[in-house]
């Protein structure tokens, strides 16, 4: 597992939830990251794929284009 260093106010946060609900920092923290994980993959390979849209690299089909390679189309 990796060693996450993390600001001295969110540590305290996170003492004081597990101190009140008799769970441990690190569940606290894998339910986070369970819960983020997703969103945060989503937005950083977005923007990879954006950048390689504005650099030409990444072809962009219309919804037309689309129903029709994907034999959709009426």
């Amino acid at each position: 597992m990796p060693a996450v260093r993390i600001p001295e106010d969110l540590d305290n946060r996170l003492n004081t939830l597990a101190r009140r609900t008799g769970r441990s920092k690190n569940s606290f923290v894998r339910e986070a990251l369970l819960h983020q994980l997703d969103d945060i993959e989503d937005y950083y390979l977005g923007m990879e794929t954006l950048e390689r849209i504005r650099n030409g690299e990444e072809r962009v089909y219309s919804s037309a284009e689309a129903k029709r390679e994907l034999g959709l189309d009426d």
